[in-house]
């Protein structure tokens, strides 16, 4: 490796992975490493990856393929991860010039492993059990936001739903300590962020380990924090979402008002195939509760289209929850068969064509809800947290306490920091972001 110890980290896939890349730059800067922005200035390129969509594996190896050569002038390669996890040492077999494959909950062991990778080691594993009941904290983590701190509070998932690989790639749920996940929440408050967001695979499926803290009770604590002006949390799922998270952000105002809970589908007959193990009357009911408190929460979800056995029937119902629920945002998928998940040995019944015909129906559908949710808030004064500038339209681009992107003409001739909080008048709606203008 070069005399001067270079990283280049790319990151695929959710706000989980984003922050495990915090936590290995932050270890690697510790190591003596200094980050650079392209494949060519590093001496060591790293992939961290997701395994949920369908071709994860197959577009990682293409990244790879594309470098095949590079090993030659000295630099190595590590894939990490998801994908690293899933394929193991098969990966060392398919491109035999990377050096390193470690999946997430190993990444405490990285001092090791860049000691051995810098003797001069070729192939390194560092691939956790699945049944383990440690944690993944590690002692750095490089905050990449300038005002947004991820805290992951528990790791795994235990639900097993049909067509979902994260048990087989992420191993079974563990929990933080209450304590531990505080003593971070505080040092993020310190370095000034005014922004929490705690994360899961299943993020209210939280069970603290000393028994002190409900998940809602912990997301109370963490809104409580001097310093501390908002806090969201993702993902929750169904099983486990409680009516006390809606009274906690009924009742301590730095709780953002925006729940993000999955459905996947409206059909009993699909979700008893998915072995999501709720009834559309169930996630209705916990709707009920959330359309119930005196914020107005914001309801965003996710849902697959075209699973195995899925008759128009049961995406008409689908359609038909939509109505019912009036989300401000779908996350909308085609099924597609992950390694090692029971759906595998189901019969793909939907033809591709249907499923893309069912996806883009579902997507209009839920274009025109939110073309009449947002147009709502016309007239409303919101405040806005600054994230960015949109140079284009000669806007400040930044986020409602709802999740929503809200852009917004700025006054003064330097544009807010990212971070600062701005109250925005809503003038203009779309269905995807709202337009205002500073007041």
């Amino acid at each position: 490796m070069a005399s001067e110890k270079t990283f280049y980290l790319e990151t695929f896939g959710c706000q989980m992975n984003a922050h495990d890349s915090e936590k290995v730059i932050g270890t690697l800067l510790q190591q003596g490493y200094r980050q650079v922005e392209s494949e060519e200035d590093a001496g060591l390129i790293l992939y961290n990856t997701c395994s949920v969509r369908d071709k994860a594996e197959q577009r990682v190896y293409n990244r790879l393929n594309d470098h095949k050569y590079a090993h030659r002038a000295g630099k190595r390669f590590g894939v990490l991860g998801c994908v690293a996890q899933q394929e193991g040492e098969r990966i060392f077999e398919r491109a035999p010039f990377v050096s390193l494959v470690s999946g997430s909950a190993s990444y405490r062991k990285l001092p090791e492993m860049l000691a051995r990778l810098e003797a001069g080691e070729k192939h390194i594993t560092g691939l956790d059990d699945q049944q383990t009941d440690q944690t993944f904290e590690t002692e750095f983590a490089a905050r990449l936001s300038p005002y947004r701190g991820y805290i992951t509070i528990i790791e795994g998932c235990d639900k097993f739903c049909s067509y979902c690989v994260v048990p087989y790639t992420r191993g079974k749920e563990r929990s933080r300590s209450s304590s531990s996940v505080l003593d971070e929440a505080r040092r993020i408050a310190e370095l000034g962020f005014t922004e929490i967001q705690l994360l899961g695979q299943n993020v209210n499926s939280y069970r603290d380990p000393e028994g002190k803290c409900s998940f809602a009770e912990l997301l109370t604590a963490v809104g409580e924090l001097p310093g501390i002006r908002r806090v969201r949390f993702t993902t929750s799922h169904p099983r486990d979402f409680t009516r006390d998270i809606v009274e906690a952000i009924d009742r301590v105002p730095t709780l953002c008002d925006h729940v993000h809970l999955p459905v996947q589908s409206g059909s009993a007959r699909v979700l008893e195939a998915m072995a999501r193990e709720y009834t559309p009357e169930w996630y209705l009911e916990q709707i009920g509760w959330i359309k119930a408190a005196r914020r107005h929460i914001s309801l965003t979800t996710d849902i697959i289209v075209g699973f195995p056995g899925e008759g128009e029937t049961d995406f008409y119902q689908t359609l038909d929850l939509l109505d019912k629920v009036q989300f401000d945002g779908v996350f909308a998928f085609k099924y597609s068969a992950r390694p090692n998940t029971p759906a595998l040995t189901m019969a793909d019944s939907v033809p591709e064509e249907e499923k893309s015909r069912r996806l883009q129906v579902l997507l209009e559908r839920q274009r025109e809800i939110q073309r009449a949710n947002y147009s709502k808030q016309i007239g409303e004064v919101l405040e806005v947290m600054v994230e960015g500038t949109n140079p284009a339209r000669g806007q400040i681009a930044g986020r409602s306490s709802q999740n929503k992107p809200v852009n917004f003409t700025w006054p003064q001739p330097i544009a807010p920091a990212p971070g600062t909080y701005i109250s925005v008048k809503i003038t203009k709606a779309y269905p995807n972001s709202l337009v205002g203008e500073a007041v």
